[in-house]
């Protein structure tokens, strides 16, 4: 019964972490053509991607926790038997331990990128203002 939970929180955990990635891909993928111009970006998009289904699933899969159902906390106390509710309660779990990681792991990186954002405006402003201006031409009347 063990190794069915671990393999079911572990499925579940992907496949919310597959979600997540499907969900944000096009924005990671704006964001970083808009930061960093270059065709790195999407060496950068990948990694995400990768960060995402480690952080999502090793979130979700809680293995010190999961351990209460194989061994007892110490000498005197019983094994937690798995019934029907505490299934429920686990899975349920390791869906929002799942969005809870990666939503951490998105927010550090939508930090990160609105920094690298503003950085990135700046130096666009400061670069349009060396430039010389362009005379308008005069209007006749």
């Amino acid at each position: 019964m063990f190794f069915t939970l671990m393999a079911v929180t572990f499925g579940i955990s992907a496949f919310v972490a597959w979600l997540s990635v499907t969900l944000f891909k096009r924005p990671l993928a704006e964001i970083f053509e808009r930061i960093i111009k270059d065709p790195i970006s999407v060496a950068w998009q990948k990694y995400v991607v990768f960060a995402t289904y480690v952080v999502g699933v090793s979130g979700g899969v809680r293995i010190y926790q999961l351990e209460r159902y194989i061994t007892a906390p110490h000498h005197d106390a019983e094994i937690i038997t798995l019934s029907a509710e505490r299934w429920v309660l686990e899975l349920y779990r390791t869906v929002i331990e799942t969005l809870q990681s990666i939503a951490w792991m998105y927010l550090i990186v939508f930090i990160f990128a609105l920094v690298a954002y503003v950085i990135v405006k700046g130096f666009e402003f400061k670069y349009r203002s060396y430039e010389a201006p362009k005379p308008t031409p005069e209007k006749k009347d």
